[in-house]
């Protein structure tokens, strides 16, 4: 029986340096089926591939179009995971998240803040979800892990909207926090350092090592309903590594899940 359904969004439209993470979605999929690994997530828990209820990739020529996809997707009491795509798709699933569950906490891994309310004249680019999301009141708590590129505009709307940031100078204070709602997890590829994901269009060094993301993960003492794996650009892999590790980070979401 099918417990957690996936969906790719084929969209990289609202990248602002370099196209690539539309064709990360069946790259995922490839490295998670590969015989080098095995299905097993680090706590015991078997992640059959007949777990998931696959709907496929979906190939987005109008942003707008995201929410629905999402919408059609979504059931309540199962799980979804979203594999992008830019990190511009994660406002419209939220959309559709936001009318089944109401108000959410969120947990963002990132090296951005993605606070910004226009980015180079596009409100709705990858740069600007979190703006959004928050200033359209769709979630309660926002709390961001792995940040290293705040800048004045992206501090005021943090403050603005009451976001609670651990900046990867401080990560070793991090403890996960307490949610109340039901949880949503948003995680940009480009949170690991460089050394560990190098596939992925921003390459921000001094970032979080794959164990440290697995520990935020494996940590989470809350309702997960949903989450996605953003960001990935295969254009910019080596030997498949990222995509390994993206595979890795999926099983280990799909326990938590379960």
């Amino acid at each position: 029986m099918t417990k957690i359904t996936l969906q790719g969004i084929l969209f990289d439209e609202k990248s602002s340096f370099l196209r690539g993470p539309a064709h990360a979605p069946p790259a995922i999929r490839k490295a998670y089926r590969s015989d080098s690994a095995n299905y097993y997530a680090e706590d015991g828990t078997f992640i059959d591939p007949e777990l998931f209820d696959d709907k496929g990739d979906f190939r987005i020529s109008d942003y707008l179009d995201i929410e629905q996809v999402t919408s059609n997707n979504l059931e309540k009491n199962k799980p979804l995971i979203t594999f992008g795509g830019d990190h511009s798709i994660t406002y419209p699933v939220i959309k559709a998240f936001h009318e089944l569950y109401g108000k959410l906490d969120i947990l963002h891994i990132d090296a951005h803040g993605d606070l910004y309310s226009n980015f180079e004249g596009d409100p709705y680019s990858h740069a600007c979800p979190f703006y959004n999301i928050m200033d359209n009141d769709l979630a309660s708590n926002l709390q961001q892990v792995g940040i290293r590129t705040l800048n004045d505009e992206q501090r005021k709307n943090a403050k603005r909207f009451g976001v609670s940031i651990n900046e990867m100078k401080d990560f070793k204070s991090f403890k996960m926090p307490t949610f109340k709602n039901p949880l949503y997890l948003s995680l940009d590829m480009d949170a690991l350092d460089p050394a560990f994901a190098p596939g992925v269009s921003h390459h921000e060094p001094g970032g979080l090592s794959t164990r440290e993301v697995i520990q935020i993960i494996q940590d989470i003492n809350a309702l997960l309903v949903g989450a996605d794996i953003v960001e990935y650009n295969p254009n910019r892999d080596i030997n498949d590594m990222t995509a390994m590790v993206c595979a890795k980070l999926l099983r280990e979401i799909a326990a938590k899940m379960l």
